[in-house]
């Protein structure tokens, strides 16, 4: 079964500074058919405007993902880690027992947009750790690359929950094929162009859940930028 989730479903709020849609129930956000799939809790879409951000805030037991698609984002820890996050790094954050962290956007002409990815942990009060990784766009492109998984195989960054993320680029007419194991369940998000999943079509913003099949056939349309989530 794949079930879609349309870009204009989603929440939506504008603050000026941000511009940010949540696939899933967010802040003041709450659509209780919404609360989440398998153990993926959020994708933000965020736009962040030139020399604004997010202040310093807390997390604590959370897999926090950032994915940035164009621009840049400056990120502090209270772990004493200080990046810059560009398109095709791939952050991780496990907040396990509390940490503090603030994003900004550097530049003073350019916004800066993202997504930012919860999933939840399998086990609370870990240590909190930070990872970041670099992915080309040759690594990803008309293929599934792994960037993030439970043991951090082929480079992925580690993420302490049984879940693997794969980004892809897909040129117009490449197909890929998935094959999914018993009891797995997939959530497709389209980035940007469009793509098919199955004989469904997507295009940026949205998003796909599907569950109790096989295998599932990814086609682009027009060449498309995707995460694919393989949860348990």
């Amino acid at each position: 079964m794949i079930r879609l989730r349309r870009s204009d479903e989603r929440g939506h709020a504008n603050h000026g500074w941000l511009d940010t849609y949540h696939t899933f129930s967010f802040n003041t956000y709450r659509d209780p058919e919404h609360m989440g799939f398998r153990t993926l809790r959020v994708i933000n879409e965020d736009r962040v405007a030139p020399g604004q951000g997010f202040g310093t805030h807390p997390h604590n037991d959370m897999e926090i993902i950032t994915y940035v698609l164009e621009g840049a984002l400056e990120h502090k820890d209270s772990l004493g880690n200080g990046s810059i996050i560009k398109p095709g790094d791939v952050q991780r954050m496990s907040a396990g027992t509390g940490v503090f962290h603030s994003e900004f956007n550097p530049s003073r002409s350019e916004r800066v947009h993202l997504l930012q990815i919860w999933i939840r942990p399998a086990e609370k009060g870990l240590e909190p750790s930070y990872e970041q990784t670099a992915f080309s766009d040759e690594a990803k492109r008309n293929r599934l690359c792994l960037v993030a998984s439970p043991d951090g195989s082929e480079g992925s960054v580690r993420i302490n929950q049984d879940a693997r993320l794969y980004a892809t680029i897909l040129e117009t007419d490449v197909s890929l094929d998935f094959n999914i194991e018993t009891d797995r369940h997939l959530w497709i998000q389209v980035t940007r162009g469009s793509l098919k999943v199955g004989d469904q079509t997507l295009a940026a913003g949205d998003g796909a859940a599907v569950s109790d099949e096989t295998a599932v056939t990814l086609q682009g349309i027009e060449e498309a930028e995707a995460l694919v989530f393989d949860l348990s």
